[in-house]
């Protein structure tokens, strides 16, 4: 099954929290507290996200954490990427010299393409989106569906 890691759903729940109030500085005590996470681990996820770019900081009686930019202009793939590294579904999905198999390997590429199809859909998804609350999303939806009402969603 695919599936981010914990680390990276709590990271999502972090940058939703700041995307609320998107001009605001953030200290990580008072995340963690309003996220219900741990100081380390919101710490933890900060400092991701400032080595990404999503996040900066400030040091000082001030300081803090902020958004780098504006929650439209962040998006779900941008977010798993500064937690777990490039999104691919293989190893080989990463590019070219990735596995001992690749030259005689008949579906490499096509997972190459399914791992660039997700990559495109989750651009598509923004923090600002991410962080309004909706309603569940029933589990037996199909994953075409989904997308269907992500993309309307995003207007």
């Amino acid at each position: 099954m695919l599936r981010v890691s914990k680390l990276t759903d709590y990271g999502t729940v972090v940058l939703a929290h700041m995307a609320r109030k998107p001009a605001d500085m953030f200290a990580a005590s008072d995340v963690a507290t309003a996220t219900h996470l741990t100081v380390p681990t919101v710490s933890k996820l900060l400092k991701c996200f400032t080595r990404a770019g999503l996040v900066t900081s400030q040091r000082g009686a001030r300081g803090g954490y902020s958004l780098a930019r504006a929650p439209e202009r962040i998006t779900a793939v941008e977010i798993i990427d500064a937690v777990e590294g490039r999104v691919a579904i293989t190893q080989c999905s990463l590019g070219h010299d990735r596995c001992n198999l690749e030259a005689v390997c008949g579906v490499g590429h096509n997972w190459q393409r399914i791992s660039m199809a997700i990559r495109e859909a989750l651009r598509t998804v923004t923090l600002a989106q991410l962080a309004r609350p909706t309603a569940a999303v029933p589990l037996h939806m199909d994953f075409g569906a989904l997308l269907t009402h992500t993309r309307h969603s995003r207007t």
